[in-house]
């Protein structure tokens, strides 16, 4: 009777460690999937805004619409920088199309480098086509 006396001790010990594991992988890659929604989400938002900065004064007297490369960056990085992430903006040669990327940062809770590290970057990309009817 003695010899088994410890062995419920031992069994859960190792059954903790391994519920803990699964624990802090569900947390972390959690975290991980919800920052690249964010980025997602960021990155849509962008590009929307920037393909609302049209030329004004065509688009008015009803000739072409195109979008402003210049205002849509600056409308988009704006929008991005607000959000708390970075990212780039293209304006396609035609004017018809904005690209947006959108990097966010996620602090890792549990620290361990086999799980990227403290800090760990999601990137969302998303592009607004003009619409002219």
């Amino acid at each position: 009777m003695r010899r088994s006396r410890g062995s419920v001790s031992v069994f859960f010990s190792i059954v903790a460690t391994g519920w803990v594991s699964i624990l802090v992988l569900i947390i972390v890659g959690g975290g991980r999937v919800r920052a690249y929604q964010r980025a997602d989400n960021i990155a849509a938002e962008a590009a929307r805004v920037a393909g609302q900065a049209i030329e004004l004064p065509p688009a008015v007297e009803g000739g072409e619409k195109r979008i402003d490369p210049a205002r849509a960056r600056l409308v988009a990085q704006a929008y991005l920088r607000d959000a708390g992430a970075t990212g780039t903006v293209n304006v396609a040669e035609d004017g018809q199309t904005v690209e947006v990327t959108a990097t966010v940062g996620y602090d890792n809770p549990s620290g361990f480098p086999l799980l990227g590290g403290r800090t760990w970057y999601a990137t969302g990309a998303a592009t607004a086509v003009l619409l002219v009817g």
